[in-house]
């Protein structure tokens, strides 16, 4: 399983860099619009280098498959031919992730809300494809259905495709889309932090150092150790 955080602040990233086992960090341009006007590539270029051999995922925003497609380069030029290159799945998205792919270029397929638009670009050779699991529901899509669909469908054609699952409110959601055959998840820092903020986890670490303190008089192994020196 593979655990991608969706943001571009670089505190966020370095603090969760160094507790998830972080396989990627995934952008696009309503989360570099919360970090407000940036220097574009000098802040994806610090992000590169603190997350090291994790994948970066950027977003095109040209309109056509001409103008993605120069996106793209754009992108390359500055970044390196390592970037994953996100590309919402419709008409000319999906026309360009088949130019790119022919080129050997790395791409994530994104906006993906429906089985088809998923079966299309694993066909295309998309990297990842990443459906977007609250989105949907909020349109009474049934988003575990489409995601197991898509797990199907790259077992069946034995495709090297993986479902990166997108666009989460809860911790719920991302189980239920691990449960269904997602390879991997991109979610928030906020998720992570619900995982990690439920009560009964702090209040298990508690009561087990207090239960420590009781039975040997000290606050660790190590002061333990030094005790008995």
């Amino acid at each position: 399983m593979e655990f991608m955080l969706d943001t571009i602040n670089i505190e966020k990233i370095r603090y969760y860099q160094s507790i998830l086992p972080l396989s990627g960090v995934t952008s696009n341009p309503s989360i570099i619009k919360k970090e407000r006007k940036i220097d574009l590539f000098a802040h994806f270029k610090e992000i590169k280098q603190l997350i090291g051999k994790a994948s970066l995922h950027v977003q095109v925003v040209g309109e056509t498959a001409e103008e993605i497609l120069a996106d793209a380069q754009v992108i390359m030029d500055h970044l390196g031919k390592d970037i994953f290159i996100k590309v919402p799945v419709n008409e000319p998205g999906l026309a360009a992730i088949k130019q790119l792919k022919a080129k050997g270029v790395n791409v994530t397929a994104t906006a993906i809300y429906s089985e088809m638009q998923g079966y299309l670009a694993i066909a295309a050779g998309a990297d990842y494809v990443a459906p977007y699991y609250n989105r949907m529901e909020n349109l009474n899509i049934d988003a575990v259905a489409i995601i197991k669909a898509l797990a199907m469908e790259i077992e069946r054609t034995q495709s090297q495709s993986k479902i990166l699952a997108a666009s989460f409110k809860n911790v719920a959601q991302v189980n239920h889309a691990c449960r269904q055959g997602a390879h991997s998840i991109t979610a928030s820092p906020d998720i992570f932090t619900q995982v990690f903020g439920m009560p009964s986890i702090h209040k298990a670490v508690t009561d087990f150092k207090k239960d420590w303190e009781e039975t040997f008089g000290v606050k660790d192994v190590k002061a333990l150790e030094e005790s008995e020196q």
